[in-house]
C-alpha cells in the first residue's frame, strides 16, 4: 500500500494555450511539495502528455514564444491513447509529418524534453520496447518478437543484465 503521508508535487497552471468543446490545454510548472529533502534535478524540461493533435501549433507558437528548444523525445497516439509512433528530434516537425502520414489514426501526442541531452536515446529506447508491437506506424523500430535489441542502444557506463541464446559464444556474439 501508498504511503499516506507522501504528497506529490503541486501545481501552478500559466496559461490557457488551446481549447475546444472537449479539451482545454493549459502551461504550468510542478513546484516541490513542502518538507521536500534536498533538492532533486528533474529529468525533464518539459513534458506534454496525451494532447489531442489539434493544439499542437498553439503549443508549437507558445513554444517559440518562450524560446523552449523544442528537440526530446515524442509519441504519437491512436484514439485510445496507445503509442503507434515513438522517436527523437525536433518534437513539432516530426509530430506534424506522423499526423500527415497517418492522419485518421493518431489523435493524442506527447512528448518529453530532457534536461540531459545525452539521456534522450536511453530513454527512447525504453519507451520503444515498453511499446513493442504496438508500434506498427513504425517499420524501422518496432519490435513484434521478443528480441532484447542491443545493450549498445545505451550510454556508454551502463550496467546491465542482458539474454541470449543457450550456447551461443563469443565467436557469434555481435551484441
Amino acid at each position: 500500500m501508498a504511503n499516506q503521508n507522501k504528497r506529490g508535487a503541486g501545481k501552478e497552471d500559466f496559461d490557457e494555450i488551446w481549447r475546444d468543446t472537449d479539451w482545454v490545454v493549459k502551461s504550468g510548472r510542478l513546484i516541490r511539495p513542502r518538507g521536500h529533502p534536498g533538492k532533486v534535478d528533474p529529468l525533464f524540461r518539459l513534458i506534454a502528455e496525451k494532447l489531442p493533435f489539434e493544439s499542437l501549433g498553439d503549443v508549437a507558437a507558445d513554444l517559440k514564444e518562450y524560446g523552449v528548444d523544442p528537440n526530446g523525445i515524442y509519441i504519437a497516439h491512436d484514439s485510445m491513447g496507445c503509442p503507434r509512433y515513438i522517436g527523437r528530434g525536433h518534437v513539432i516537425h516530426r509530430l506534424r509529418a506522423r499526423k500527415r502520414a497517418a492522419s485518421y489514426e493518431l489523435v493524442y501526442y506527447s512528448f518529453y524534453l530532457v534536461k540531459n541531452k545525452i539521456h534522450e536515446r536511453e530513454i527512447e529506447t525504453l519507451l520503444i520496447r515498453a511499446a513493442g508491437p504496438l508500434l506498427h506506424f513504425n517499420d524501422r523500430k518496432k519490435r513484434v518478437d521478443i528480441s532484447p535489441g542491443s545493450v549498445r542502444d545505451f550510454e556508454p557506463g551502463t550496467e546491465y543484465y542482458r539474454r541470449r541464446p543457450n550456447g551461443w559464444g563469443t565467436t557469434y556474439d555481435t551484441d
